[in-house]
């Protein structure tokens, strides 16, 4: 039902107003999507993770813990090239004999996943020259073209580096001991030299 204002009602003056409609559109203009200065502080990971849509999933590549090179469901596993996750299975079987499994704690990754780690390494490390000891960008990693495999356990990983030449598994850099790809040559000629980090390799100059 609808009701006329008593006569005697309390009038506002148009400044009043004009005031307070300038406050309200001020709270709702913060509200509906202008960042605050708070805001724009966010944190690098923060950024580079996303929002819960955006975020980072095993869809890039990104391995559940104790992942096995048999696991054919997780991304990083399925998405490595067949030769290489061949070699690893037979490695596996090998490794098994001796009571050792060999987990993957990373396999192929997708371009998102492999750029953010560049960036968080550039962050950890001070600067992108740094970080290309330890990173690769996604135009030139081994694991977005499903290359090359992160071996875990500490077990496993020694495990390979002694045996791995038999299965064409080579350790390609010394500063990641866990680090292997494909080499079908190891088999009959032994695994080539490494380099010292990524930064000495040719194909990362790309």
């Amino acid at each position: 039902m609808n009701q006329k204002a008593p006569a005697h009602g309390v009038r506002r003056s148009p400044r009043l107003v004009l005031g307070s409609l300038a406050v309200v559109i001020a709270v709702a203009v913060g509200t509906l999507g202008y960042p605050s200065v708070s805001s724009s502080a966010t944190s690098f990971g923060e950024v580079l993770r996303g929002d819960r849509h955006g975020a980072l999933g095993e869809a890039d590549g990104v391995v559940p813990d104790d992942t096995s090179i048999l696991d054919d469901s997780t991304p990083a596993v399925a998405g490595l090239d067949p030769s290489l996750r061949a070699a690893l299975r037979r490695a596996a079987a090998g490794a098994a004999e001796d009571g050792v499994e060999l987990f993957v704690n990373s396999g192929w990754r997708s371009p998102a996943y492999q750029e953010r780690l560049l960036q968080e390494a550039i962050a950890q490390h001070g600067s992108r020259e740094e970080a290309a000891r330890w990173v690769a960008t996604p135009s030139t990693s081994p694991h977005v073209s499903g290359d090359a495999v992160d071996i875990g356990h500490a077990d496993g990983a020694q495990w390979l580096s002694e045996r791995g030449a038999a299965y064409g598994l080579c350790q390609v850099y010394d500063n990641e001991p866990w680090h292997y790809e494909l080499r079908p040559e190891a088999v009959s000629q032994g695994c080539p030299s490494t380099y010292a980090d990524p930064t000495h390799d040719p194909r990362m100059q790309r």
